[in-house]
């Protein structure tokens, strides 16, 4: 967490540590931006070209990804504070809900975005349309849903 100040009207949370949940960080992505300052608030899919980089042992789960015009993928943005209920995105004293925002700023800061999928070498995916900071942790990666059909048969609530 970097930044602790309150703006107009924001409200935080006392937390106490968290420790109810475990994740297991894949890979890491490289962007062109150093900091959060840097950063783009959304990405955008006539971005600049991303590396999403997966630990080598993940490589054989890439198997079909390449189907896909684009992915969703999943990080962690660890920067971010997690105690706001309430942000004043502008810094203008208007006020929203935490989950009324796509901001980082949340209590499990896990970010989403779905980018365009370049190309696939190796454990390398090379995309367009991230948001996030060079060398964020990536949790996961999952065919975009509009554009999957389930591999399993149908159960009887798909109908």
């Amino acid at each position: 967490m970097t930044d602790t100040t309150l703006r107009a009207g924001e409200r935080a949370l006392d937390l106490g540590p968290a420790g109810d949940a475990a994740l297991r960080f894949i890979g890491k992505i490289h962007t062109p931006w150093p900091d959060r300052d840097a950063c783009p608030r959304q990405g955008q899919l006539d971005g600049p070209e991303c590396r999403i980089r997966l630990n080598p042992e993940w490589q054989p789960a890439l198997a079909g990804l390449d189907a896909y015009a684009s992915v969703e993928v999943l990080y962690w943005l660890g920067l971010a504070r997690r105690d706001l209920l309430t942000q004043s995105p502008k810094r203008d004293g208007q006020v929203f809900g935490t989950f009324a925002l796509r901001s980082p700023v949340r209590p499990n800061p896990i970010g989403t975005s779905m980018v365009k999928l370049l190309r696939i070498k190796g454990a390398d995916l090379i995309v367009r349309g991230l948001d996030c900071v060079d060398g964020t942790p990536l949790i996961d990666l999952k065919p975009d849903r509009c554009l999957f059909t389930p591999k399993a048969p149908p159960k009887p609530g798909d109908i």
